[in-house]
């Protein structure tokens, strides 16, 4: 039973974990464990391993996906084709033509964020109408 304070379990996986974390604590085996939530020993020996390094119980609840954080705001993207109107000599490129490995280095140099030229693509196609790889 659940005290009312404690935090629901989000997902069915969390539930599994956390199910996992109170048999262990009864007493039970890895292998009866795993049998008994049908999954894997090695599961639940990640999810012991988790919850006596990290805390407890807390590590094994359901944690937001790690990812990309940083991305262009539209304010951004928005100054983009004034960006590229300066040319690409104005950037230190030898040669004046726009390439979206370019636009990829000056997204990174003027914003501090990395893309890869295929999304740089991508975004110049949404933001930048006419935009074509000059290569």
């Amino acid at each position: 039973m659940r005290r009312a304070s404690s935090p629901q379990p989000l997902d069915q996986r969390e539930r599994r974990r956390l199910r996992a974390w109170e048999l262990h604590q009864q007493g039970w085996s890895q292998r009866q464990i795993a049998a008994t939530l049908g999954v894997t020993q090695g599961a639940v020996s990640q999810w012991l391993k988790r919850a006596h390094e990290g805390g407890g119980v807390e590590a094994l609840r359901r944690r937001p996906a790690r990812g990309r954080v940083a991305a262009l705001t539209d304010e951004q993207c928005g100054q983009l084709p004034a960006l590229l109107a300066q040319g690409a000599e104005a950037f230190g490129f030898r040669g004046d033509q726009w390439t979206t490995g370019r636009v990829a280095e000056v997204i990174k140099r003027v914003f501090g964020m990395s893309y890869h030229p295929a999304h740089v693509s991508r975004l110049l196609r949404k933001h930048c109408p006419g935009w074509r790889d000059q290569q």
